[in-house]
């Protein structure tokens, strides 16, 4: 789904009673995001003591700066502060980008990681670990052991980036459209 997140919509029964529908939270708050210029990723309520914790990851081709997840955040409250998807309890809004454990899933989690070192298993050839050079429409590909491998996202599971110590960039010829 273009823009949004993969997740289902859930409702959660918080600490102390009442549901909310995460489902119902990001249809209120994706248009605000994406006016942004972000995707929004994930969104997470949870309760923490009296309040609720409600988490919004958001992502964009530029990343997502301190300075944009404060813009984003106050935007959000505004739009959340006008319809009562959070219930009768108070909450907390964090806004945050997603972090290198997140799984490379969606194309354009694999073109925002261009240069980066990821592992992932591929359908019959089993795992592979490889710097992306390039992610496009059709696909990805990566230099593996010094060679370039062209795969198309349907032969791919969830990549994995790699953290790596002390790598300086370096120039792959890398493009984020293929060109």
């Amino acid at each position: 789904m273009p823009g949004g997140s993969r997740h289902a919509p859930k409702a959660r029964q918080a600490e102390g009673g009442g549901s909310v529908d995460e489902g119902r939270i990001a249809e209120v708050i994706r248009p605000v995001v994406a006016a942004a210029g972000m995707d929004l990723e994930s969104v997470r309520v949870t309760a923490a003591g009296r309040r609720r914790l409600l988490r919004v990851v958001v992502d964009s081709d530029r990343g997502v700066s301190l300075d944009d997840a404060a813009a984003v955040s106050r935007e959000l409250s505004a739009a959340l502060d006008t319809v009562a998807v959070m219930g009768d309890f108070p909450y907390t809004l964090e806004v945050s980008s997603p972090g290198v454990d997140r799984p490379l899933t969606d194309r354009r989690h694999w073109r925002r990681a261009v240069g980066r070192m990821v592992q992932v298993t591929v359908t019959d050839s089993g795992s592979v670990c490889g710097r992306i050079v390039s992610a496009d429409a059709d696909g990805v590909t990566l230099e593996v052991e010094g060679v370039r491998r062209r795969f198309p996202y349907d032969v791919l599971g969830a990549g994995t980036v790699q953290v790596e110590f002390g790598h300086p960039p370096t120039e792959l010829g890398a493009t984020r459209d293929g060109h």
